[in-house]
């Protein structure tokens, strides 16, 4: 495999970093992951206008414009013969001189698998665990995925797929994708603070605004357990239903759900027809 390292495209087994990079020696870094369907960068846009809010925000700077950025991925799809895959963006703190100044960002690009939902996940939806949790900095995608993975034993020995992070009662989001609820009246709501406003959240808000009354607000836990459906997004999962969260089961009836999965499909595959 190639991957493009700074400012060349090299073997997979030469795309190296130093031991002093901020990324290794304190987390520090930010990145960005998106479909590839077809040989087409599924909503490329949007996730190169997150990537550079994100290392705005983490005071990074990206040598490259986004037109560069654009050519440099389409080049290295075209390297690795890769018409369907995922590709993730790193930028990382760069070689600190005492491991904790900010330096120079390294950047790198690399391909890496998708690993859509299940069958079964998507027919019978998943289990969430709640807990207590709020994400440094929310609205940056950064590298620091501490607690999610810190929690995969605690997530194991409770026979669940993931954590469903709140603070003090109000919902926020799962480590990887955004929660969505469905009320009795058909009402989609999602939480609006201390998340990270994920690219396939916008298009789902999107697309499902003119058939369904949508609410991006405050969610608290205790409403979560008298919702009719619930649901995740995220670029590689699109969405899969939520069947339990905690001791709440839902209906397996995701028929909102499954409507709004079919409006997402349907936008996806137009963006690749058209590009």
């Amino acid at each position: 495999m190639t991957v493009f390292i700074n400012n060349e495209f090299v073997p997979e087994e030469k795309a190296l970093l130093h031991v002093s990079d901020l990324a290794i020696q304190r987390g520090y870094g930010v990145f960005d992951f998106f479909k590839v369907v077809n040989s087409v960068p599924v909503f490329l846009q949007e996730h190169l206008d997150r990537f550079y809010f994100s290392a705005e925000q983490m005071h990074l700077n990206v040598a490259y414009s986004k037109d560069e950025l654009k050519k440099i991925i389409s080049a290295l799809i075209e390297k690795n013969n890769a018409a369907n895959t995922g590709v993730r963006i790193t930028l990382t703190g760069g070689y600190s001189p005492d491991g904790y100044q900010l330096f120079k960002p390294n950047l790198v690009i690399a391909l890496r698998p998708l690993t859509p939902p299940t069958e079964d996940q998507f027919q019978n939806g998943i289990k969430l665990l709640t807990y207590q949790h709020q994400r440094q900095l929310p609205q940056a995608k950064t590298i620091d995925y501490l607690m999610a993975i810190w929690l995969q034993p605690f997530i194991k020995e409770n026979a669940a797929d993931d954590v469903l992070y709140h603070q003090n009662g109000w919902v926020s989001e799962c480590p990887r994708s955004n929660f969505f609820i469905v009320t009795h009246e058909n009402k989609i709501i999602t939480p609006s603070k201390n998340i990270l406003k994920g690219v396939m959240r916008s298009k789902l808000i999107e697309v499902t605004k003119t058939s369904f009354e949508i609410e991006e607000r405050a969610l608290s836990v205790d409403e979560i357990k008298n919702a009719k459906e619930a649901f995740i997004s995220s670029t590689t999962k699109m969405l899969i239903p939520v069947h339990q969260i905690d001791e709440c089961i839902f209906s397996k009836d995701h028929s909102i759900t499954t409507q709004v999965f079919q409006s997402l499909l349907q936008l996806q595959n137009s963006y690749v027809q058209s590009a």
